[in-house]
């Protein structure tokens, strides 16, 4: 989940950044060619090359004014004042200077930007003709520079407000985030001690005494019944499963061991128990992703269940098919059920079968045989959705 929140994150940064760049562009190409359109429109045959290439260069330094604020400032002052130094000084040669200052006293830089602004204007001033015309221009341009300051301080305080909003927005997300694996992992070990105090100790006396009774019919010389086996061996496998549980609440880590491997033994329990099962496995065998591995192993285990619970011993299949990306797993029986009985009523272990199944992207089938019987059929990607 972090981890698509950072990728998300990643992204619009990136989007964000591409759309600021074709912004800058923009007021870049609108500054340099609104003081072209000014030095054509003043009065004279116009801008020769050189100062063209003033006006460009100038214009065009601005383009990175976000990665070195001062530097473009000093690049593109001088390239203006040359420019009216050597063309006349017209007010529109201070647009770029004036964007410059912006955004140097944005970055926080307001001496470097008081410095140029009065290097350029003292210049300006200078190259401007004598009489009222100068001072007039220059003392336009002292409010334009004046006012670039301003709006500068006011964009990077917003910036920094901003900046500010969405630290604590991410803050609180991950406290949040943190208050919902604290409560998270206060519910597994609450679930974990109540499973403890209640099972282990209903499934440690079944073990027991079914291990009593085997013993005393031994001792005896009897014949131990299939069914007490059955239930010495199904409880003692249950034990396995409920500690392998418990630390899994406990640690949230899954251990191994609980997959198709022990398929064989899952066939085994259930043919002690009485029930006619066989296994047919198709495809190349290969190792499963675990989660896929651990479904798959339950699905069949719960859909013995079933049957010995609601068919008693009647003969079933169990079919495991490897596909190039997907594995199958098919468990029939031959059990009373019918297409045109009562309408199944999914329980806790169907429904925790389809939310197994959903949860890796698979499809689940489970309903009464054409036939007779049930079905219960599962593919699951290998490649977990």
């Amino acid at each position: 989940m972090r981890g698509e929140r950072g990728d998300r994150r990643d992204q619009r940064s990136g989007h964000a950044a591409r759309r600021t760049g074709l912004i800058d562009t923009g007021l870049v190409a609108v500054i340099g060619g609104a003081v072209l359109l000014a030095a054509h429109a003043a009065s004279g045959p116009g801008p020769d090359a050189g100062g063209v290439a003033l006006i460009a260069v100038g214009s065009l330094a601005l383009i990175a004014h976000r990665r070195a604020p001062v530097p473009v400032l000093v690049v593109t002052a001088a390239c203006m004042l040359g420019y009216a130094v050597h063309a006349e000084p017209v007010t529109s040669a201070a647009f770029p200077v004036v964007a410059g200052v912006h955004a140097v006293t944005r970055a926080g830089h307001r001496a470097a930007a008081i410095a140029v602004s009065v290097v350029f204007l003292v210049g300006f001033f200078l190259a401007s003709p004598p009489g009222g015309e100068g001072v007039e221009r220059t003392l336009l341009l002292h409010g334009w520079f004046l006012s670039a300051g301003v709006t500068g301080l006011i964009d990077k305080n917003w910036q920094a407000y901003l900046r500010q909003t969405e630290q604590r927005a991410a803050e609180a997300e991950r406290t949040r985030e943190e208050a919902a694996l604290r409560r998270a992992g206060e519910e597994r070990l609450r679930i974990a001690r109540e499973l403890h105090d209640s099972l282990t100790h209903s499934i440690s006396i079944v073990k027991l005494q079914a291990g009593v009774a085997v013993h005393l019919a031994r001792k005896r010389g009897e014949d131990v019944p299939e069914a007490l086996l059955a239930i010495q061996e199904a409880s003692g496998e249950a034990m396995r499963e409920l500690r392998a549980t418990l630390e899994v609440l406990r640690t949230d880590v899954v251990p191994p061991g609980t997959g198709l491997a022990r398929l064989g033994e899952l066939v085994e329990r259930a043919r002690t128990a009485g029930l006619a099962a066989s296994v047919t496995v198709t495809g190349p065998q290969r190792p499963l992703p675990g989660d896929v591995d651990r479904a798959a192993y339950r699905i069949v285990q719960e859909a013995l269940t079933n049957v010995a619970r609601h068919a008693g011993r009647a003969k079933t299949a169990v079919r495991l098919a490897y596909g190039t990306d997907h594995v199958s797993i098919r468990v029939e029986d031959e059990g009373p059920a019918a297409q045109d009985g009562p309408p199944v009523v999914p329980g806790t272990g169907l429904t925790g079968m389809r939310e197994r199944v959903t949860a890796l992207g698979g499809t689940l089938h489970a309903a009464p045989r054409p036939g007779g019987g049930f079905c219960v059929h599962a593919r699951l990607p290998l490649e977990a959705r």
